[in-house]
C-alpha cells in the first residue's frame, strides 16, 4: 500500500514508548510478530520465529544448494577445458573473491538505498542468466568473466538478505535465524555433491540424445542448468516475502538514480562506524580473521595430512570433515544456551580458543590428536559465526545495516584471499627457512626432535594472527562495556517493529 505524504506514524499503545526506546523494545517481538501475522507461535513459527522468515530460510537452501552446484561444475568446467588445470581452477575461484574488494562497500550502499526486495529478486534472475549461459563457454577467459559477473549479483544480494533479517524475526530469535542461516549456508554442500554425481549418471544416461547435444548436456551443462533453475526459483520466492516497504526517509534520496557524491559519503559513514563502534569492530576483526586458519586448511591441509602426519588425502578428508563437523556443534551449542551466556564475551572467548586450537592442531603429529582439535576449531567457528552476525543486528541502525555487512563481507574475502593465496607461498617461503635455520628442518626441544616444516610454520603464524584479533576484539568489547556505564546501554531501531502499514502488499509491490 502505497504511503501518503502526510502519513503520521501509528500512535503507541498503552505502556509503549517512541520506536527506539527501552519500553518499545520490549515490544518489538510482539510488533514484529503482528506485523507480519504472526499472533500465536506455532509449529515451525516457534524455531524460526515467523512464517515469513521460514519462507526466507528455504529460499536460502534453494539458493545455496544452487551456488555449491554451480561451484562444483565450474571446478569441473575449468579442469576439462584448460591444459593447466590447478591454475585454471585457481584463476576462477580468485575471480569470485577479488570483486569484493572494489565493489563490496559500495554494494551496501546500494542495499540501503534501493528496495531490497527488488533488488534480491533482479540479482537471482540475472546469475540465472549467466549460469544458463556457461554450458556454452569454452574458454577459461569466458569462465573468468562469468564468475566476475557472478560475484557482483552475489555482492548485491548479500546484503540486502542479511539487512532484512531483522524485519521478518522478532529480537529475541536473532540467533536462531543466525543459526539457521549458516546451516542453510554450509549445511547444503553435501547436498550439492550429491545432485552433481547424480546429474552425471544422468548425463551418461541420456547422452545419445540430439537434443542434448545442441543444448551442451554434459554433467557440467545440466549442473548449470539445474543451478539457473534454483535462482529462478530463489527469485519468485523472495518476490512472494512480506518484506516492507521502505519508505524514501529512510532510503535517502536517488532510489531511482544513484548520486555518486551521496553514495560516497554513505559509504564512510559506514566504514566509519565499522571502526569507530567497539562491538561491530571486535565482530568483524573476529569474524574475517578466524576465516584465515579456517581458510588455510583447505590449501594446506593436504599438505600437512601427508608431510606431517603422514595420513595422505584421506587424512585430509578426515580433518575436513572434523572441522565441518565442529561447525554443526557449535551452532547447534549456541543456539541452545544464547540465551544463558553473554553474546559479546562469549565471541571473544571462541575467538581465542579456536586460535589456540588451530596452533594445538598444527602441532601434533597424529591425525587423530589433530582431528580433535581441528573438531574445537570447528565448535569455536560456528560460534563466532552465529554470535557475530547476532550482535551486528543487535548493534546496528537499519539504516547502516547494508553497509556493516558488505564491510564484513569485503573483509572476509580478503581473509579469504589470503588464506588462498598468501598461504601456500608463506608455506614455501617458510620451508626454505626452517631448511636453512634448523638441522634437516627439524628443532631439538627437551631432548625431542620436532620437525617444523613450512606448513606447519604457516598454521602456527595464522594462530597467531587469530589470538591477536581475540586481543583487539577484547580490548573492543571492553570499550564498549566502559561507554555503556557512562551512557547506558544504546537503543537500536531493528526494524522489527514497523507498522502494518509499511508491510502491507508486500508480495505485491512492484
Amino acid at each position: 500500500m502505497a504511503e501518503s505524504p502526510d502519513a503520521r506514524p501509528t500512535p503507541p499503545r498503552p505502556g509503549e514508548g517512541p520506536v527506539g526506546t527501552p519500553e518499545s523494545q520490549a515490544e518489538l517481538p510482539t510488533l514484529a510478530m503482528e506485523a507480519l501475522g504472526e499472533r500465536e507461535p506455532r509449529g515451525h513459527v516457534r524455531l524460526f520465529g515467523s512464517t515469513a522468515f521460514f519462507r526466507l530460510w528455504l529460499t536460502q537452501v534453494v539458493s545455496a544448494t544452487g551456488d555449491w552446484l554451480g561451484f562444483l561444475a565450474i571446478a569441473a568446467l575449468a579442469t576439462r577445458i584448460s591444459d593447466r588445470p590447478e591454475a585454471a581452477v585457481g584463476l576462477v575461484m580468485s575471480a569470485r573473491i577479488v570483486p569484493g574488494f572494489f565493489l563490496g562497500p559500495a554494494a551496501g550502499v546500494f542495499a540501503d538505498r534501493f528496495d531490497r526486495k527488488r533488488l534480491m529478486v533482479m540479482c537471482d534472475v540475472g546469475r540465472a542468466l549467466v549460469l544458463a549461459s556457461l554450458p556454452f563457454v569454452d574458454t577459461v577467459p569466458g569462465l573468468i568473466v562469468a564468475s566476475l559477473v557472478m560475484e557482483v549479483f552475489t555482492l548485491l544480494w548479500a546484503p540486502a538478505k542479511e539487512a532484512s533479517v531483522p524485519h521478518l524475526v522478532p529480537s529475541d530469535h536473532l540467533t536462531t535465524a543466525n543459526s539457521l542461516s549458516l546451516a542453510a549456508a554450509y549445511g547444503t554442500i553435501p547436498i550439492a555433491a550429491g545432485l552433481f554425481s547424480l546429474l552425471a549418471e544422468l548425463s551418461d544416461t541420456i547422452g545419445d540424445f540430439e537434443l542434448l547435444s545442441v543444448v551442451r548436456g554434459t554433467q557440467e551443462g545440466l549442473a548449470f542448468y539445474f543451478d539457473a533453475g534454483t535462482f529462478l526459483l530463489s527469485a519468485l520466492m523472495i518476490w512472494s516475502l512480506p518484506l516492507p516497504r521502505r519508505r524514501r526517509a529512510d532510503r535517502g534520496r536517488g532510489a531511482k538514480r544513484v548520486e555518486f557524491g551521496a553514495a560516497w559519503r554513505e559509504l564512510r559513514e559506514g566504514w566509519q562506524f565499522v571502526f569507530l563502534n567497539p562491538v561491530v569492530r571486535a565482530v568483524n576483526l573476529g569474524l574475517a580473521t578466524g576465516l584465515i586458519g579456517g581458510g588455510m586448511l583447505v590449501p594446506l591441509g593436504p599438505v600437512f595430512a601427508d608431510q606431517v602426519l603422514g595420513a595422505g588425502q584421506s587424512g585430509f578428508g578426515v580433518l575436513i570433515f572434523a572441522l565441518g563437523l565442529g561447525v554443526a556443534g557449535g551452532v547447534i551449542t549456541i543456539s541452545v544456551f544464547q540465551r544463558r551466556v553473554p553474546k559479546e564475551w562469549t565471541f571473544v572467548v571462541a575467538v581465542f580458543v579456536a586460535g589456540f586450537s588451530l596452533g594445538t592442531a598444527a602441532s601434533m603429529s597424529a591425525l587423530e590428536l589433530a582431528a580433535g582439535f581441528v573438531f574445537v576449531l570447528g565448535i569455536c567457528a560456528g560460534c563466532v559465526y552465529v554470535l557475530g552476525f547476532t550482535m551486528l543486528h543487535e548493534h546496528v541502525e537499519d539504516e547502516l545495516r547494508g553497509r556493516i555487512f558488505s564491510a564484513l563481507y569485503t573483509l572476509v574475502r580478503l581473509c579469504v584471499l589470503i588464506a588462498f593465496a598468501v598461504g601456500p607461498f608463506l608455506s614455501e617461503l617458510l620451508g626454505e627457512l626452517s631448511e636453512n635455520l634448523f638441522d634437516d628442518g627439524h628443532v631439538g626441544l627437551f631432548g625431542v626432535s620436532i620437525a617444523v616444516p613450512g606448513v606447519r610454520l604457516t598454521l602456527w603464524t595464522a594462530a597467531a594472527i587469530i589470538v591477536v584479533a581475540g586481543v583487539i576484539a577484547a580490548h573492543s568489547m571492553l570499550d564498549a562495556a566502559r561507554k555503556e556505564l557512562v551512557t547506558g546501554p544504546p537503543t537500536v531501531h531493528r526494524g522489527g517493529g514497523a507498522p502494518p502499514d509499511a508491510v502491507e502488499g508486500g508480495g505485491k509491490d512492484g
